[in-house]
């Protein structure tokens, strides 16, 4: 939980300083992650010094609460979307992203990452400085693949390192410009899906883009670049240091004017809600209970619009950081008094208190309230306003400066959060739940891949032994195939060459015959020829 008090952090000067208290540091040993975690924290808080990232002054440790002491800031930029109702004039969000980069380009130039960028966590300070705050979410080296982050502001490749991967300082990239979309539309997108629906949108989605056509060109690319679906194509925060959207010119004291505005509005809406509650207690205690149940019920659609639920329009007031030291932002609500009733508020507004929430503690004199509300609006009370209870009374004036401090939260906000602990406390217990059932998956996946692997390589062992089988085999039958096509071969060739033989013996036999026959046909024209030659010899012996 992070608080603002006043604190002596020098023996001659008293300054104002921020708390950010662990409670049960280090007393149980189920406590040890979280003790590991303060001691990251701080590591990290001392490595770093910018203008743009909260300065870390010292931590404490009593009855086994650490106090993380850091200097004064007046609220974020989520508060001031709070107060007002309505979205940032573009030069306020170019002032605020212009600061919100130059911390980033630190943290990224030194392989450092935030990893909890959001409207939530950009403070204001007194001169209009933009600092960025909540570094028990940041990581020291760049890459990591730890899930870690709040839902809506995620990256998608933040998302999928809980499967494998890894990440860099892009995803802060991606996480301000849901921050511009939240500081333009009062909320970042899929606000009004629960957690685990928008993770999964995030992750299989197109990237979200500005609604309003009001937005200038400028503006829309800034955010269009910082929104890019796979962080290569991201641009780094050197680079967006030079983009028109934060280069452009505007006036110095734009932030300013933005908190002095704010200051106004806070005082206009404590004192309103200081009326209203002072108004209830006297109808309570002039009427009943049944009275206060009566006004209860016209106030309600103001005060508790969209309290109860997560898509709360704060960004960081109902979303917890789902880091491991998420458990961090509820340290100290047990060393308050219980504020559920409108009687408590009041108390708060009129006692000697210290109010605590998810990002702020406002402690207050009875004496600077009643100062103040005398000061700011001496003719705004009624005649007829009826006067507090007597249990009430005021003490002596003392005239101290309310401005000490300062804070951009109203009184009622401060209020709401506190009873919207419990449903940040139940979210962050679910967001734990799926962080172990994500864990629990991935070690049954695991484990059904192992199974899987050496059912896989048992399998290829008993086919490989299959194979080595049917190979034997295949060698064998075609040994016998070899020696029987041999044996063919050689019946075969026994049989042609009896054949081979016989029909030899019968062209040598049929030839013989022939030439016995050719040779008594020559014999017999020789005796033919010769006696046909003794008769024309003889014949021409007669003509003689």
């Amino acid at each position: 939980m992070i608080g603002f008090v006043s604190c002596d952090i020098h023996m001659s000067q008293s300054v104002n300083v921020g708390l950010k208290g662990y409670m049960n540091a280090g007393r149980h040993i189920k406590y040890d992650v979280k003790w590991q975690d303060i001691i990251k924290e701080v590591k990290f808080l001392q490595r770093i010094q910018h203008p743009n990232s909260i300065e870390y002054k010292g931590c404490y440790l009593r009855e086994h609460t650490a106090w993380l002491v850091m200097e004064y800031c007046l609220g974020s930029a989520s508060d001031v979307l709070e107060v007002h109702k309505k979205p940032l004039q573009e030069m306020e969000i170019a002032a605020i992203t212009h600061g919100a980069l130059q911390g980033l380009a630190y943290l990224h130039s030194h392989n450092m990452i935030h990893r909890d960028i959001k409207a939530g966590n950009v403070l204001l300070t007194e001169p209009g400085q933009v600092k960025l705050a909540d570094f028990g979410s940041a990581s020291i080296v760049s890459p990591a693949n730890s899930f870690v982050g709040t839902p809506y502001w995620m990256a998608p490749e933040v998302i999928l390192a809980m499967d494998e991967g890894q990440y860099d300082g892009k995803i802060d990239i991606w996480s301000l410009g849901i921050t511009c979309i939240e500081l333009a539309e009062r909320k970042p997108p899929l606000f009004n899906m629960n957690a685990m629906s928008a993770l999964y949108h995030i992750a299989q989605n197109e990237s979200p883009t500005l609604q309003s056509s009001e937005w200038t060109d400028y503006f829309r690319n800034f955010v269009d670049s910082c929104l890019q679906k796979f962080p290569q194509d991201r641009p780094n925060s050197e680079e967006l240091l030079n983009h028109a959207f934060v280069q452009r010119e505007r006036p110095d004291s734009v932030l300013m004017d933005l908190i002095l505005r704010t200051k106004v509005a806070v005082r206009e809406l404590d004192n309103l809600q200081y009326r209203k509650m002072k108004k209830i207690l006297f109808q309570e205690a002039h009427n009943g209970p049944a009275a206060e149940a009566q006004d209860g019920d016209e106030e309600e659609p103001e005060n508790s619009g969209r309290t109860g639920t997560v898509s709360s329009v704060g960004s960081n007031q109902s979303i917890p950081s789902m880091s491991i030291s998420a458990s961090s932002q509820s340290s100290s609500v047990n060393s308050l008094t219980d504020a559920g009733d409108d009687k408590s508020e009041l108390d708060m507004m009129e006692g000697d208190h210290t109010v605590m929430s998810n990002s702020s503690v406002i402690h207050l004199k009875p004496e600077e309230e009643t100062t103040y509300r005398e000061e700011s609006e001496p003719n705004s009370r009624p005649p007829t306003e009826p006067q507090s209870p007597p249990a009430h009374t005021p003490r002596p004036k003392q005239h101290r400066n309310r401005e000490h401090f300062a804070t951009i939260r109203t009184a009622s906000l401060v209020t709401r959060q506190m009873k919207e602990h419990e449903q940040d406390s139940e979210l962050r217990e679910q967001m734990s739940g799926y962080k172990r059932m994500r864990r629990q998956h991935q070690k049954h996946l695991m484990a059904l891949e192992n199974k899987l692997k050496a059912e896989m390589d048992e399998h290829r062992l008993r086919l490989d032994k299959e194979l080595e089988n049917q190979r034997n085999s295949f060698a064998q039958e075609m040994e016998k195939l070899i020696k029987k096509h041999q044996a063919a071969m050689e019946k075969d060739a026994k049989t042609f060459s009896n054949d081979e033989k016989k029909f030899q013996q019968h062209i040598q036999s049929q030839q013989k015959k022939e030439l016995n026959s050719f040779l008594e046909s020559q014999k017999r024209e020789y005796k033919l020829r010769k006696e046909q030659l003794k008769e024309v010899e003889n014949h021409m012996r007669s003509y003689r």
